[in-house]
């Protein structure tokens, strides 16, 4: 058995003024489907990188490892080249019969090899280089979010394969994907690492139970310090009249008074004591424990049964591809497909973001829609900072940063420059935004992009208990069977 052990590890980027990790210490073996998870800027990519690059990077503590690694996604210096080409280029040392071995096993087109690599769909290009990372024996393999943006299909594809193989770990927010392979969970927590043998929801059954036992604890350990606090006011009252006694008039016992009064302030030290060490057992309980509140939704009740209908809608670009709809109060629809399918251009024209070249699309009259594009990219160069942000969208500033916190957003995004922002940052403010418009229909494009395990678990509950009208696309099935109510398929 081969161990990888981080010790002691602590490190911050030259441009950050905090520690992403401080005395962080774990041993994983070599051989395992470790699923990495953690809140949005927990570090994920980060330790990966620490772990890739650690020659390179400058850190405290100790990285030790039987293996090399090998991490994706990997970057292709020239796409106009053969597929062949552009492996041989990124891993030189593969053997040509092992790269064409892995290739087979993720359903691509048999003369794949011969194809240019820019010509191929972003799911093939994405399958192509997993393959060619586990064509040598010798490497440890580093995977961050691999089926970002993969269809169904493709998840599948690269889940089975991955199933096949041993010696990786896999940053990823799709519970689904990682119940279907991994065999351990490497969980980063707010003050600590956790491992857990089993897949994503063995990981999740014991959080919740531990997280429950802690919160029962807390609040048994809450009524003690309150009981403290009563009896060491009392005590310490006590201390002061027999204190003012020994100067009262009449005759008076000093000395006896004296140790009366010595006596009751031990009690009362010993109190205070009691008193600070069930204060710090709390907060131990709770340092762990992930802000997860209930999100709000500023959703409108709107007096027409049908929000909006398309009869037989057509894209300028989508020849040939037309959308029948009836989207009602309460109804939450997903559109399926395959990438390039048509998804994303039938979401923004049926919220008004778009032009049509054909059909009918009706909307209920007075009805505000809320949209959530699939990328962040209106964020990246956005001038100011989240609360500006808020201010330019009219939004009620304390709903929003409130839904913000609840999404496990630390208060210090709120302060950062937008474009500073992380991808998961950026995903939670504009998915805040889009909960904080009042709206009665709500179109979201890939809502659980970049989303951490737990934010998606919020979304969920804040969906069936609000039960809003909603129009969707997602790819991860655990979502889309819980959430929607009724499936299309765009062919």
């Amino acid at each position: 058995m081969a161990i990888i052990s981080v010790s002691h590890l602590t490190f911050s980027w030259p441009d950050q003024t905090e520690n992403v990790f401080e005395d962080l210490s774990f041993n994983i073996d070599s051989e395992w489907k470790t699923g990495l998870i953690g809140r949005n800027g927990r570090g994920k990519t980060t330790l990966l990188r620490l772990l890739a690059d650690r020659e390179a990077l400058d850190y405290a503590g100790t990285i030790r490892s039987p293996k090399g690694f090998k991490y994706f996604p990997l970057a292709v210096p020239d796409g106009r080249k053969r597929v062949g080409e552009v492996l041989r280029e990124i891993f030189p040392g593969a053997e040509s019969w092992k790269l064409e071995r892995e290739l087979s096993q993720m359903s691509l087109p048999e003369d794949v090899s011969e194809r240019l690599f820019d010509n191929l769909s972003s799911g093939q290009k994405v399958r192509i280089l997993l393959a060619a990372l586990f064509a040598g024996d010798e490497d440890h393999v580093l995977l961050d979010e691999p089926t970002s943006h993969l269809d169904r299909k493709g998840q599948e594809i690269v889940a089975e394969y991955l199933k096949s193989k041993n010696g990786f770990i896999v940053a990823s927010h799709d519970r689904s994907f990682l119940d279907s392979l991994c065999d351990h969970v490497l969980s980063l927590n707010r003050t600590s690492v956790e491992i857990v043998g089993g897949n994503y929801s063995v990981w999740e059954a014991e959080k919740s139970a531990r997280d429950e036992r802690n919160v029962m604890a807390n609040e048994k350990l809450r009524r003690e310090v309150g009981r403290l606090e009563k009896a060491a006011r009392t005590s310490a009252e006590w201390s002061r009249k027999a204190e003012k006694a020994k100067f009262g008039g009449g005759p008076v016992d000093r000395g006896f008074v004296g140790r009366k009064a010595a006596k009751v302030m031990k009690r009362a030290k010993s109190l205070e004591k009691r008193q600070t060490a069930a204060v710090e057992q709390k907060k131990g309980l709770l340092a762990d424990l992930d802000e997860a509140g209930s999100l709000k939704l500023a959703t409108l009740r709107h007096r027409s049964t049908t929000l909006l209908e398309a009869k037989e809608l057509e894209i300028p670009w989508l020849p040939g591809k037309k959308l029948d709809i009836s989207i009602k109060q309460g109804d939450r629809i997903v559109l399926l497909g395959d990438n390039g399918a048509g998804k994303s251009s039938f979401l923004k024209a049926l919220a008004g973001k778009s032009d049509i070249s054909g059909g009918r699309l009706w909307q209920a009259s007075g009805l505000k829609v809320s949209y959530l594009p699939q990328e962040s990219g209106e964020l990246d160069d956005a001038p100011g900072t989240v609360k500006d942000y808020a201010a330019a969208m009219g939004l009620d500033l304390t709903m929003f940063l409130t839904v913000l916190r609840n999404l496990g957003a630390p208060r210090g995004a709120f302060e950062t420059d937008l474009a500073a922002l992380s991808a998961g940052q950026k995903r939670k403010t504009l998915l805040a935004s889009s909960l904080c418009q009042p709206s009665h229909l709500y179109v979201w494009d890939e809502p659980l992009n970049y989303l951490d395990v737990i934010s998606r678990r919020q979304l969920e509950e804040l969906l069936l208990a609000w039960r809003p009208a909603l129009i969707f696309a997602e790819h991860e099935e655990l979502f889309v069977g819980r959430i929607a109510t009724e499936k299309i398929i765009i062919p």
